[in-house]
């Protein structure tokens, strides 16, 4: 918990549904869940049980239909599009399967990207960059394009990238999803020590339970619902016992 006995994030009666074709395609229904400062959770479910329609409402990259999100006691769900666009740019870290960096600009470059916007002179924009270069240990790479660098070197650019703003919260979805079992292991190893040095707290969507156990705590979505690991490994059991 923070110093003030409340979470981070609160999601309280959290429903969203999309429309496909005619219909109203429900995905997340009355989603309650806390996330405390410097926590790291991973978000684990099938395809389709909307795991990243969950991170974006948090993100404030979506909007719910109903309910509320709370970040650092600001109701996102009720801010404007302007005031969801500058207070993402201020408090949120994004991190992509796809890393997302701009080929045409370097390592440093793209990590500098996210402070464009803000009033920071350049040298000092520069400055931030290269400090956050060296966090994921690209000290070494910060000229080179991005098809000079492997995917792990992408997905570590792409980190510092979302943490050179010093954000309040990283959301990460599936960022292991393409790379090897080595580079993965890179990656979860310097998401970790963004948690536990830095103590940022992160909220990352993974298909895999190896990167999910590197968490604090795991949570499935399944039919739109959230549960603990505790009630995934209970309804088991029941169903055994019918079987």
């Amino acid at each position: 918990m923070s110093a003030d006995g409340t979470a981070l994030v609160q999601v309280r009666g959290l429903t969203k549904s999309y429309r496909r074709g005619g219909q109203r395609v429900p995905v997340l229904s009355d989603i309650n869940l806390d996330i405390r400062r410097g926590d790291f959770l991973a978000l684990m479910g099938p395809s389709g049980s909307g795991k990243s329609t969950l991170l974006n409402m948090i993100a404030g990259i979506d909007k719910p239909d109903a309910g509320q999100v709370l970040v650092d006691g600001v109701d996102i769900a009720r801010l404007s599009e302007s005031e969801l666009a500058a207070w993402r740019a201020a408090h949120v870290g994004f991190i992509f399967q796809f890393y997302n960096l701009m080929p045409v600009l370097t390592a440093v470059e793209n990590v500098e990207l996210p402070l464009a916007l803000t009033s920071l002179p350049r040298r000092e924009r520069r400055a931030r960059a290269e400090t956050a270069l060296r966090l994921v240990g690209l000290e070494d790479r910060m000229t080179h394009l991005p098809s000079e660098l492997s995917g792990g070197q992408q997905q570590r650019v792409a980190i510092a990238r979302a943490i050179v703003t010093d954000p309040t919260l990283l959301v990460a979805d599936e960022p292991t999803g393409d790379l090897d079992r080595a580079a993965a292991e890179e990656i979860l190893g310097l998401l970790e020590r963004l948690n536990t040095e830095l103590g940022k707290t992160i909220v990352m969507v993974t298909h895999d339970k190896r990167a999910a156990d590197r968490a604090h705590a795991i949570m499935y979505l399944e039919k739109g619902e959230l549960s603990t690991a505790e009630d995934v490994a209970e309804r088991s059991v029941r169903a055994s016992r019918h079987a």
